[in-house]
Formats: structure tokens, C-alpha cells, sequence
């Protein structure tokens, strides 16, 4: 069980040390207001007390992780075997299951490492992230522009993530009522649609992807703008000039 010390910063909010933490490290404010965060957190939760005590979140980050890498690389078979597009539904529930669940049984398990836990799981969705867009770009069902498109665009609002985490203390799992879980079902839809219906829609001009990619850039866009506009806002109000 992690030891914790509260005390105050110099500012007089509480700030926690966990064993291993540096002191003067702050536990960032989960928010999550996603459609399926309610039923999630519900099933999360039933999965994590029915673990067995030799799995750790360390074992789950490497699942999820792993799940997103294959992924990434059943979009690339879709190029040669469009079963290859049901081979990425089964692996983004694996990385759904990994990614997801780490988090929650290490807090049922008093055992968080904030730093470590933040750090790593991050990088690795950045990594996924490209591994998954270069999988939808190798797959001739996306446009490589449109898939590098949704990966600058989803990195983006990452670094916004990070930043407002950093510097607001409340770390946004979701943006408005979307999350990673919703664009996951997104995926699995749309993957379904390819499968079932094929590529091209509106009389074969068009990839579904591209119009899904694009709309999803056009989505991750906004809320970028929106959340840097309110965010600067509110740093400017709580640091004006002097």
C-alpha cells in the first residue's frame, strides 16, 4: 500500500505524496464526461475486482499497447484481406481493454504511480496513435493525406490535454461528450460499414474514410480551438498582467 503525505504548497491547495513521488507533485483532477463514461466505469470496475492478484497495470498498459500495434497492423493486411478489417475490431478491444483498465485497478488497488503512470501511458498512446493512422494509410481505405491529417490533429489536441493538465490541475479524458472509447465505436463502425458495404460511397466518388477522416479532423479541430480559447481565458484571469 503507497504511503501518503499531505501537506501544503505555497499556494495552500493539498498536494499528495505517494511513495516514489517527488515532493511538490500534484494529482491532476480526472474529468470524464464522455457518452459511455458511466457504463464504462461500471464495467471497468467489475473487470478490475475480478483480476487475479498476479496482474498488475503494467500488464494491461503492455496489452493495450500491443492491441493498438496489431491494430495498426490488421489495417495494413485490410490492403490484401479485407478480414484484415475484423482482425482491428478484435485488437482495438484489446487495446480498449488494456488501455483502459490500468488505470482503474491500480486505484482499486491503492497502488497509482501518478508520474510514472501519466508519463508512460501517454507516450505509448502517441506511439499507438501512429502506429494505428500508418495501418489506415497503408490500407487503401483512407487517403494517406486524410490519415496524417487525423493524427496532426489528434496529436494536437493531446498536447492541449498535457498542457491544461499541467497547468490547470484537471486532466481531460474526454472532450465534450467524446473520448477515446467513442472513437473507438466509431472505428468499430466504420469498419463493419467497409466490410459489409465496401469502400466507396456516394455513387463510388468517394472513400467512407476520407468523409469520416475529414469530418473527424473538422471535430478534433474545434475542440482544440475551443479549449485553448477557454483555457487561455482563464490562465489570463487567474494570471493578469502586472
Amino acid at each position: 500500500m503507497a504511503t501518503q503525505d499531505w501537506y501544503s504548497d505555497l499556494g495552500g491547495a493539498p498536494v499528495i505524496q505517494v511513495r516514489g513521488m517527488a515532493r511538490g507533485f500534484r494529482q491532476e483532477k480526472r474529468v470524464q464526461e464522455s457518452l459511455t463514461a458511466g457504463v464504462e466505469r461500471k464495467v471497468l470496475n467489475w473487470l478490475a475486482v475480478r483480476l487475479p492478484a498476479w496482474v498488475n497495470s503494467d500488464h494491461l498498459t503492455a496489452i493495450g499497447s500491443i492491441g493498438m500495434l496489431l491494430a495498426g497492423g490488421s489495417y495494413a493486411l485490410a490492403r490484401w484481406h479485407r478480414g484484415g478489417l475484423l482482425a482491428a475490431i478484435f485488437f482495438l478491444a484489446v487495446n480498449w481493454f488494456g488501455d483502459s483498465l490500468d488505470g482503474t485497478l491500480a486505484r482499486r488497488r491503492n497502488q497509482q504511480r501518478p508520474r510514472y503512470g501519466f508519463y508512460v501511458d501517454h507516450m505509448l498512446d502517441s506511439f499507438g496513435s501512429l502506429f494505428l493512422m500508418s495501418g489506415l494509410a497503408l490500407s487503401g481505405y483512407v487517403s494517406p493525406w486524410i490519415a496524417i491529417g487525423m493524427l496532426i490533429a489528434f496529436l494536437l489536441l493531446s498536447v492541449e490535454t498535457y498542457l491544461t493538465t499541467y497547468t490547470l490541475g484537471a486532466f481531460h479524458l474526454s472532450h465534450g461528450k467524446l473520448g477515446p472509447t467513442e472513437i473507438r465505436l466509431a472505428l468499430v463502425a466504420g469498419n463493419l460499414a467497409l466490410y459489409f458495404r465496401g469502400a466507396h460511397v456516394l455513387g463510388g466518388r468517394f472513400l467512407l474514410f476520407d468523409i469520416g477522416g475529414l469530418v473527424g479532423i473538422a471535430v478534433m479541430a474545434i475542440m482544440l480551438i475551443v479549449s485553448a480559447v477557454a483555457h487561455t481565458r482563464r490562465l489570463y484571469r487567474e494570471e493578469p498582467r502586472p
